[in-house]
């Protein structure tokens, strides 16, 4: 027999910090049962007081208002980590709210792991294993947990791709294994994260290996497939493939009902699911907080990204030393130089000249006439930032990171050519002949998610060479639309995650820190229309 158990509102916690709010809470809960869902994973357990809306349990009684009408044929279970609740406060079984715990252990502390779990058994409630990280497992080593687990009879011990880096031969070993070592009476269970997109794909195989094999099992699904990072099996995507290949019966007007009331706007305010950067982690096997580290405070790009996980260990990687983390980024990044040499170069050339920033929004297109009349009267040293401009004359192009450098190598080549170029040493620490390279965290500061805006670099680079005259065009602000925002409509984006509104007041800020810094030691003006012009004035 399969059943399937929704993770929703315990998996989707780390998305929203539980925060779902009472009506999804219950709502979800209601329509899953409703669905003939076999088991709903509510929540976790937690050693905090629960606050009411959140998906974080202290104790069960926390959970039995969002059970309505809770149903005898559905099994209500809470998650805890082995080593993160404090058991002593769970009280007896009395059938009001969860009938069951899952019990989640990393590779190597089953033992730990079973401790508590025979514990919580003993106060009436059903037992569940979860084995994180179950790709880690030898083969001798899944012989001990199997041996194990006989003694202690859970329910059910899970599989778990915790870093979403199984294939199907690696399910089909593991499978194997535990079904021919484990206790018939004991179910085996399959949670997939569908880093590598192989998440139902995997979810479906487990299934076929559990029905080959006469073994009762339990795969897990989450409504939309929310989950931390590249996210879970869906749920609509599993019960609609059970109920066409294996003759269940779960009702998808309650499931698509659930993904309407409320999981529509949960996807609105958060974001989940497959991405490069957890690929990346799929294939190093890594934890998804490293992943989320970097892309939060260092805004990685997908090839230093991969380099920067490459260079830690297994061990290394399956953990989050955000410490060892920050030193392998630096590493990386700094690539620190002398550019004694290439700073007094600039310095001369642009000594007593007015410097003209040829940003790479829209306005460089639509106010062209009015630049061409600046650059004809002023004649200033033009330099294109981060984008090589096709209709324009530029004495120097600027580039901050290696995406947009590689893209205009690729898309303007024998126009790049023939310009010199100004390059951080975070894409390179030496030149060509026409290539100056400057020390990255020479022009960056700190202290914003997008410290390392191309504007901005390129205007702390001017303060070092005391440039004191600057004029900018198509610094004009991002639209609600990508496509409205850049001259090169292909130009590749650097924030992905679409929050305009946020990143336009985050460079205002980072701009207005600017001017603060450089107040009476530089001028600026703004030649094309500019959301930012406001600061100078």
């Amino acid at each position: 027999m399969i059943q399937l158990l929704d993770c929703t509102l315990r998996d989707g916690a780390y998305v929203n910090n539980s925060e779902f709010g009472e009506p999804a809470l219950k709502g979800i809960i209601k329509h899953l049962q409703d669905a003939n869902a076999e088991i709903i994973e509510c929540g976790w357990l937690k050693d905090t007081p629960h606050e009411e809306g959140s998906s974080y349990f202290h104790v069960p009684s926390d959970i039995e208002p969002y059970l309505l009408e809770k149903k005898s044929s559905a099994t209500y279970v809470a998650m805890i980590d082995y080593n993160r609740y404090d058991d002593s406060v769970l009280p007896q079984y009395n059938g009001k709210s969860i009938d069951a715990i899952r019990v989640v252990f990393p590779h190597g502390k089953h033992e730990e792991g079973i401790a508590i779990g025979e514990q919580i058994k003993k106060k009436g409630y059903k037992v569940f294993f979860q084995a994180a990280n179950t790709l880690a497992y030898s083969d001798d080593d899944l012989l001990v947990l199997a041996k194990a687990m006989n003694k202690v009879k859970p329910v059910a011990v899970s599989i778990v791709d915790t870093f979403g880096a199984m294939y199907e031969d690696d399910l089909e070993r593991i499978f194997s294994i535990l079904d021919r070592e484990l206790s018939k009476d004991i179910k085996i269970g399959f949670h997939a994260h569908n880093n590598q997109q192989l998440a139902f794909a995997l979810s479906s195989t487990f299934v076929e290996l559990a029905e080959k094999a006469g073994r009762d099992a339990i795969a897990d699904a989450s409504l939309c497939g929310m989950g931390r990072g590249a996210g879970n099996t869906t749920t609509e995507l599993m019960t609609n493939y059970l109920n066409r290949k294996h003759h269940k019966n779960y009702d998808m007007n309650e499931i698509l009902d659930a993904i309407d009331m409320y999981m529509t706007g949960i996807q609105e305010k958060y974001s989940w699911g497959y991405s490069t950067p957890y690929f990346i982690a799929g294939v190093y096997q890594c934890h998804v907080n490293n992943i989320a580290y970097l892309q939060k405070n260092h805004r990685t790009n997908a090839k230093d990204m991969s380099n920067i996980i490459a260079s830690l260990s297994q061990s290394e990687r399956r953990a989050y030393d955000y410490d060892l983390l920050e030193k392998r980024y630096m590493e990386n990044q700094d690539r620190i130089i002398d550019d004694s040499l290439a700073l007094k170069a600039l310095r001369e050339e642009f000594a007593g000249r007015t410097i003209l920033l040829l940003a790479p929004g829209k306005t460089i297109v639509s106010e062209k006439e009015k630049v061409q009349r600046f650059i004809e009267s002023e004649k200033p040293v033009v330099i294109a930032v981060n984008a090589v401009h096709k209709n324009y004359e530029c004495d120097f192009v600027s580039f901050i990171n290696s995406v947009r450098y590689q893209y205009a190598k690729e898309a303007y080549g024998k126009k790049l050519a023939g310009l010199k170029k100004i390059l951080l040493s975070n894409i390179k620490t030496s030149g060509e002949n026409d290539e100056i390279i400057v020390n990255f965290n020479s022009v960056i500061k700190r202290g914003w998610e997008h410290f390392d805006n191309a504007v901005i670099c390129v205007l702390r680079l001017l303060s070092k060479l005391e440039v004191q005259n600057v004029a900018i065009a198509g610094f004009d602000g991002f639209k609600t639309a990508y496509n409205e925002s850049y001259a090169d409509v292909s130009l590749p984006t650097l924030n992905p995650d679409g929050k305009w509104d946020e990143l336009n007041k985050e460079i205002e800020n980072m701009f207005t820190d600017f001017l603060l810094s450089t107040k009476g030691k530089m001028s600026i003006q703004f030649v094309t229309e500019s959301i930012f012009e406001g600061a100078i004035k």
